[in-house]
């Protein structure tokens, strides 16, 4: 039970690195990153090939998923410069449904749909309980990082500069606002999050295969950002523990339902997930943690709408 209890919170860890991801792009830049499962294996599949067949280290191979992620993010943004903000979420989706695809054929590469096994954990497997705390400590430092490096920047003058094109580009870019310039360093920033909890699933489990990022779990972390609270960084967070925790509580509750076989009780869980959303966003619409609003300035400083 202690070994299961370790995993869920592990797992709820990588997610909440994903959630920070999001939270970047889509929270405070408006960015819907419809891809983000792709760039989850990007990162996976880069650090995964880089430690098994080239033989670097495991710090060298995460550092080298996130920048894979980032670029292939940088690849993406720039292609789609011209299109509206809605042609980009396609084009994140179809780009990642073809790094999928990629994964699964390209055998030589990718090791095709049995994919690459007995991936380095860093530490020795061995000793049980003691690689699963390791791993929980280290994936909880990652997240915790990654949560304050967010709140750093919402709270930065380039924060406020993003939100600004978030909630009217047209008006950002009419008050001398950099919008391209902005939205690119967003998006690359949030890939290379979305890389990094790519290389830390891998790593953990030792296994990475194409059908383990399927769209779903982009979904997941959309769920989990907007219940959290789409636009608060702790919010991202607490979203992600609650919707891994719930998921494996679901788990549970189906198996327990008399009557139905095992693919109606995936359904069920489904739609029970559903509801809970639905319930939810009907009574705290802005979810659990909502967005606050910043000052321009603190309340001892200068206003410049009064007088000295």
């Amino acid at each position: 039970m202690l070994n299961y209890a370790i995993f869920v919170f592990t797992i709820a860890g990588i997610y909440a690195v994903l959630a920070q991801s999001l939270m970047l792009s889509w929270g405070m830049g408006g960015i819907v990153n419809l891809g983000l499962a792709g760039f989850f294996a990007i990162g996976a599949y880069a650090s995964a090939m880089a430690t098994k067949w080239g033989g670097i280290p495991l710090p060298l191979g995460i550092l080298l998923a996130m920048l894979a992620a980032s670029l292939a993010g940088l690849v993406v943004t720039f292609s789609t410069l011209r299109l509206r903000d809605d042609y980009l979420a396609i084009i994140t989706l179809g780009f990642s449904e073809v790094l999928r695809i990629v994964a699964n054929n390209e055998i030589a590469l990718t090791g095709g749909s049995d994919g690459i096994s007995g991936i380095t954990g860093g530490v020795s497997r061995a000793g049980g309980i003691s690689y699963a705390l390791a791993w929980l400590g280290f994936v909880s430092l990652a997240a915790l990082a990654c949560f304050l490096a967010v709140r750093r920047l919402a709270a930065s003058p380039w924060g406020r500069a993003l939100r600004a094109v978030r909630d009217d580009q047209v008006v950002a870019a009419v008050a001398g606002k950099p919008v391209t310039r902005l939205k690119a360093q967003a998006f690359a920033l949030s890939t290379a999050m979305a890389g990094l909890a790519g290389a830390l699933f891998g790593h953990f489990g030792s296994y990475v295969a194409p059908d383990m990022f399927q769209p779903l779990i982009t979904i997941y972390i959309f769920l989990a950002v907007t219940l959290g609270g789409n636009g608060r960084p702790a919010g991202a967070v607490l979203g992600a523990y609650v919707l891994v925790v719930f998921l494996e509580l679901t788990r549970f509750t189906t198996e327990r339902v008399g009557g139905i076989s095992p693919l109606q009780g995936a359904a069920l869980r489904e739609i029970t997930i559903a509801l809970v959303l639905l319930v939810l966003m009907r009574l705290r619409p802005q979810g659990l943690l909502p967005e606050r609003n910043q000052k321009a300035f603190p309340a001892d400083g200068p206003n410049p709408g009064k007088p000295p």
